[in-house]
């Protein structure tokens, strides 16, 4: 994996968890003042326009590192870091598929599940793409002491 790829993925998941986040907080968990706000925060908007765009090149990315990284991965046995990436793998699938199906779905029942499945899966992407990155970071340094004794 080429270091724009780790880098341009770092920086937008990070983007999109937190403004994912943000407008989750700022629609679920605030209540406005004013009877007839539209809206909890003035930011909301904002924050879910920031999170829709950014969210394309996100997955952008993430075709190119499945390519450059996943796929030579998953072809060795077992590898390290596979727990993390895994779970990665599969919930970045869900909240992408969920993200799109938001769009569009207009079933009161179906978007509240829709609305659920996708935060979860987010919150579950993010923990599992934070620990892989540790987890990576853990392995070349003990891999750079091995080479520097040896």
């Amino acid at each position: 994996m080429r270091p724009w790829e780790r880098w341009s993925f770092g920086v937008l998941s990070l983007v999109v968890a937190v403004t994912g986040f943000a407008y989750f907080a700022m629609k679920y968990l605030m209540v406005s003042d004013d009877p007839f706000a539209v809206v909890n925060h003035p930011w909301q908007s904002a924050m879910l326009s920031l999170h829709l765009l950014a969210s394309p090149p996100l997955i952008l990315v993430f075709g190119i590192i499945l390519n450059s990284h996943i796929m030579r991965k998953l072809r060795v046995p077992t590898t390290a870091n596979r727990r993390s990436g895994m779970t990665s793998l599969v919930t970045f699938g869900t909240m992408t598929a969920t993200g799109y199906l938001l769009q569009v779905v207009t079933h009161e029942t179906g978007l509240q599940a829709l609305v659920i499945l996708h935060v979860a899966s987010g919150v579950v992407f993010s923990a599992a793409y934070l620990a892989h990155l540790i987890i990576s970071v853990r392995l070349a340094n003990a891999w750079t002491a091995v080479r520097e004794v040896a």
